[in-house]
């Protein structure tokens, strides 16, 4: 599958989504009606099943290379993402597809330098059927990303928070508790 410019992007675990109207969803940080998708920049954040909690760093220009070294580590590449082994079946046998969208009338959700996201407020049809995304791992192996195994985030979410590296947590809520303390 490849992700290009000249469309953004919607990933479900649903192929029969045949209209996306705005909405307000039960996990949003906004109170306003968004259709959502993502750029390709940005897809592989969501090459994921849709409920599994993941913590993902990469390098920026500006990154310390104390902390590339300390966090990416001498695996390879300049972008890591990590969940927890209690995910990895879900992970190996999920049915992800994905939508593309025409980007006119999406704009980014903030004014940051990495946006997480575009939306629209009105209702979009996706240019065609949504497609298979196919085996997750193999996708995160063919792009050059390190897929780390942890027992628990929010130790690694800690460290990356508090580093010069690019950020993002998704579904943080799902992971295990952080310890008490």
């Amino acid at each position: 599958m490849e992700f290009t410019t000249d469309a953004v992007y919607h990933f479900s675990e649903d192929p029969t989504i045949t209209r996306f109207v705005p909405h307000v969803a039960r996990t949003a940080q906004v109170g306003e009606a968004y259709v959502w998708a993502v750029t390709a920049e940005r897809a592989n954040n969501y090459w994921f099943p849709r409920q599994c909690p993941r913590a993902m760093a990469w390098v920026r220009p500006d990154s310390d290379p104390d902390d590339v070294a300390r966090i990416i580590g001498p695996g390879g590449g300049t972008r890591v993402h990590a969940v927890e082994y209690a995910w990895l079946e879900r992970l190996r046998t999920v049915q992800l597809y994905v939508y593309r969208f025409d980007p006119a009338g999406f704009r980014p959700i903030d004014d940051s330098d990495e946006p997480p996201a575009v939306v629209t407020e009105s209702e979009v049809a996706p240019l065609g059927p949504a497609e298979p995304v196919g085996d997750l791992l193999a996708l995160h192996e063919r792009a050059g990303i390190q897929l780390r195994l942890l027992a628990r985030l929010h130790d690694f979410w800690s460290v990356v928070i508090t580093s010069t590296l690019g950020f993002s947590g998704i579904r943080l809520r799902n992971a295990q508790p952080a310890p008490a303390g």
